[in-house]
C-alpha cells in the first residue's frame, strides 16, 4: 500500500476529523459526525499498522483520536445527545446484524408452534393427556381471557414486563452455552402451541387470537430478537475469526448488551399493550392494529436505522472505541 496514496485519499475526512476534534464547542450533529469519524479513522490507523507502518502517520492518527477520545468523553457523558445516539446509531445496527438470524428464528419458532398445535388437535389421546374435558374447558372459556383481567391495568403490565425482560436478558445472557436460547425458544413454542390447541379446541380460533394478537406479535418478535442475540454471543465463541477468542466475544457480548436493553424497552410497550390495550373493549381490529404497528415499527427501525448505522461503521458495541481499539502512541 503507498502511504502518500493513503494520505491523499483520506486527508479530507482527517482533515475534518482534526476540526472537529479542536473545536471549543460542538453541536449535537457534529458529535454524532466525529463519533463516526472517530471510527473511520481508527480502521484507517489499524490499515496503516498492517499493511505500511509509517511512524509519522501512527503518531499523527493515534494523537487525533487520543484527543477525539477525549472531547467525546467530555463532551457526551450521558447526555440526551448520547442518548439519541445510542437510538439512532448503536441500537438499530445492533439489530440489523442479527436481522436475518432473528428472521430464521421466527419461521422455526412458528413452524414448531403449528405443528404442536396440529398434532393435538388431530389427536383426542394428546388433548386429554392435558386435563378432563372440564379442566380444559374451563381453561379455555374462563381462565384463558380472565388472565389478562387478573388485576390493575397498571400491576399487570408491569408484572408482565418484568417478568418478560428477565426471560429476555436471561435469553441473551445464557447464549454463550449455545443451547440455552434454543432450550427457551423451544419451551415457548411448545406452551404456545398447548395453549393455542386447546383454546381453540373448546372456545375457537377467534377466542384465541383476539387475546394473543395485540401483544403477541410484538412480544414474540421480542423473544425472537433475544434468541438471535444469545446465538450470536455463542457463533462469537465458536467462530471467533481474525480475533482472538476474548475479542470476538467482548465485541459481540457488548453489542448484545445493546441488544438486550432494547429489547427491555420494547417489552414494556408490549407490556402497556397486553396490560391496557388486551383486556380493553376495543374493536379487535384496533388491538390487533396497535400489535402490528409496533412489530412493523421494530423491523423498519432494524432494516431502515439499522442499515444506515451499520453502513456508516457502527456496530453496536456500547464501548467499541475502547479496548482493543484504543489506539496507542
Amino acid at each position: 500500500m503507498d502511504i502518500d496514496a493513503l494520505k491523499a485519499s483520506h486527508m479530507r475526512h482527517w482533515n475534518r476529523f482534526h476540526q472537529l476534534a479542536h473545536s471549543r464547542r460542538l453541536t449535537g450533529p457534529e458529535i454524532d459526525e466525529l463519533s463516526v469519524l472517530y471510527r473511520q479513522v481508527t480502521a484507517d490507523l489499524a490499515k496503516v499498522r498492517s499493511q505500511n507502518p509509517d511512524q509519522d502517520v501512527i503518531s499523527y492518527l493515534s494523537g487525533e483520536l487520543l484527543h477525539a477520545r477525549a472531547r467525546l468523553t467530555g463532551t457526551a457523558g450521558a447526555s440526551l445527545w448520547a442518548i439519541s445516539r445510542w437510538f439512532r446509531y448503536d441500537l438499530p445496527a445492533a439489530l440489523y446484524r442479527i436481522r436475518y438470524v432473528t428472521i430464521a428464528i421466527m419461521l422455526i419458532f412458528i413452524a414448531m408452534t403449528a405443528l404442536q398445535t396440529w398434532w393435538i388437535l388431530r389427536d383426542p389421546a394428546a388433548l386429554s393427556m392435558l386435563g378432563s374435558p372440564e379442566q380444559l374447558k374451563n381453561y379455555a372459556t374462563t381462565q384463558f381471557s380472565s388472565y389478562y383481567s387478573q388485576d390493575t391495568n397498571a400491576s399487570f403490565m408491569s408484572y408482565v414486563w418484568t417478568n418478560n425482560a428477565f426471560i429476555a436478558l436471561r435469553v441473551v445472557a445464557g447464549g454463550i452455552t449455545g443451547f440455552y436460547p434454543i432450550m427457551a425458544l423451544w419451551g415457548n413454542a411448545q406452551n404456545l402451541g398447548i395453549s393455542a390447541a386447546v383454546v381453540i379446541h373448546y372456545a375457537g380460533p377467534a377466542h384465541f387470537f383476539s387475546f394473543i394478537l395485540p401483544h403477541g406479535i410484538p412480544e414474540l418478535t421480542a423473544i425472537w430478537i433475544s434468541t438471535a442475540a444469545g446465538l450470536r454471543l455463542f457463533w462469537a465463541w465458536l467462530v471467533p475469526g481474525r480475533k482472538t477468542r476474548g475479542q470476538a466475544l467482548g465485541e459481540a457480548g457488548r453489542s448484545m448488551i445493546t441488544v438486550g436493553l432494547g429489547m427491555v424497552i420494547l417489552l414494556f410497550l408490549c407490556g402497556a399493550i397486553e396490560g391496557f390495550v388486551t383486556p380493553s373493549n376495543l374493536p379487535l381490529w384496533l388491538k390487533i392494529t396497535c400489535g402490528v404497528t409496533l412489530t412493523a415499527g421494530v423491523w423498519i427501525y432494524t432494516f431502515v436505522a439499522g442499515g444506515r448505522a451499520y453502513r456508516a461503521g457502527v456496530s453496536g458495541d456500547l464501548d467499541e472505541d475502547a479496548g482493543y481499539a484504543t489506539p496507542v502512541i
